[in-house]
């Protein structure tokens, strides 16, 4: 399947979003891609992730990680319409736009793919995984479907992002229920955008808790995920076994205190570069 017309062209960011996204860790940037542009790329997508898919169990055979999505990661150097995807230019500026820099790369991408009957993705923070030497992470959260509130959309603690590591939490049992106890002590509001259209975006910062429901429709909640990092940004320690692993597979060549820029972190925006 080739290709469609890339995501270039740019998006009007709302001062809104900004103030949002760096007061709570977290907004919703709605149509950010369009439904026509979506359903152009969705079949690709959708065809990419099922051949990255790796786990067939059942349901019941697996455990609350396996439960909570089917995540197919890296897409977009096997497949054509997901690079054009994930490499779109629009998000990536918006990307920039939320962190306040100008110029991000892409650490990597993942579909998440929340089944009908799929259990609660468990709070967590993304940057537990992540060995890059930067608290300005982000990442977009994109229904490739209509997304009702009965499917798992995304839920935030917000303003968890300003406290930074909350603990030594992989996603699982012990970081819902550890984490769900620091959002009560801290008394974080959570937030949820309720129903989403194909095309809003999500963004979060890499230390935002977040967590979705189990998916409790018919229907398969089909999300693609972008994470981005200051172009310039380094990597970090390679002190958990997660981070290691983490820099064997996005980061691979790199070592702690080299640039993060792998031959799979391409600059996806720069701002001298449109300027120019």
């Amino acid at each position: 399947m080739s290709a469609p017309t890339p995501l270039d062209d740019a998006y009007d960011l709302p001062d809104a979003c900004v103030q949002e996204y760096r007061e709570r860790g977290h907004t919703l940037v709605r149509g950010l891609a369009t439904p026509d542009e979506v359903a152009r790329f969705r079949p690709g997508i959708v065809e990419a992730a099922e051949a990255a898919r790796h786990d067939h169990r059942p349901l019941a055979e697996r455990d609350t990680y396996g439960r909570a999505f089917l995540q197919m990661l890296n897409l977009w150097p096997r497949h054509d319409v997901a690079r054009a995807f994930v490499t779109s230019r629009r998000f990536a500026r918006v990307a920039a736009g939320l962190l306040g820099v100008p110029a991000v790369r892409l650490y990597h991408d993942q579909a998440l793919f929340k089944e009908p009957g799929g259990g609660l993705t468990p709070w967590h923070q993304d940057q537990f995984y992540w060995p890059l030497e930067t608290d300005h992470t982000i990442t977009l959260w994109m229904p490739l479907v209509d997304v009702t509130p009965d499917m798992g959309p995304m839920a935030f603690a917000s303003g968890s992002h300003r406290r930074g590591s909350l603990g030594d939490y992989a996603i699982g049992d012990e970081s819902e229920e550890a984490l769900q106890r620091v959002v009560d002590e801290r008394r974080w509001p959570v937030t949820d955008y309720g129903a989403l259209a194909a095309g809003d975006a999500t963004f979060h910062s890499g230390w935002t808790l977040h967590r979705a429901p189990g998916n409790a429709s018919a229907s398969m909640r089909e999300v693609m995920t972008v994470i981005y990092y200051p172009d310039g940004t380094r990597v970090g320690p390679l002190d958990h076994p997660n981070r290691r692993f983490d820099r064997d597979a996005w980061l691979r060549g790199c070592e702690p205190g080299d640039l993060a820029a792998g031959r799979r972190n391409p600059v996806l925006y720069d701002r001298a570069q449109e300027a120019s």
